[in-house]
């Protein structure tokens, strides 16, 4: 897949080899009932935000982290609660994924493997 220098695409072609290990972790916390929203950070530098998955020099770092745990760090605030879960897609089939880069952020979401 071209990425036509869209970091988010570089980026998901470089998470899939991951994509097992994060499921495996969302499923963890889905079955717990920790939350009902759990989202990975990807960001090349260490966030203080959830518990480390994968964190490899030169590469993506991955952290599982709740909605609850970035409303508590005021990275969502209480007002876009409901905004959040009007766009937040079944964690079975999805991985929401807050993408942090240099230059911006965003939430997306990924399919997970079958």
């Amino acid at each position: 897949m071209e990425n036509n220098g869209n970091p988010f695409l570089k980026m998901e072609n470089e998470l899939k080899p991951y994509f097992p290990l994060m499921g495996k972790a969302a499923d963890t916390i889905l079955d717990a009932g920790v939350s009902a929203y759990p989202v990975f950070i990807c960001a090349q530098q260490e966030i203080a935000i959830g518990v480390t998955l994968v964190a490899t020099p030169d590469s993506w770092i991955i952290q599982a982290s709740t909605l609850e745990e970035l409303v508590t760090k005021q990275i969502i605030t209480q007002e876009n609660i409901p905004n959040f879960r009007s766009v937040y897609k079944d964690p079975t089939s999805f991985l929401c994924i807050f993408v942090v880069l240099e230059t911006s952020s965003n939430f997306i979401f990924l399919p997970r493997p079958a």
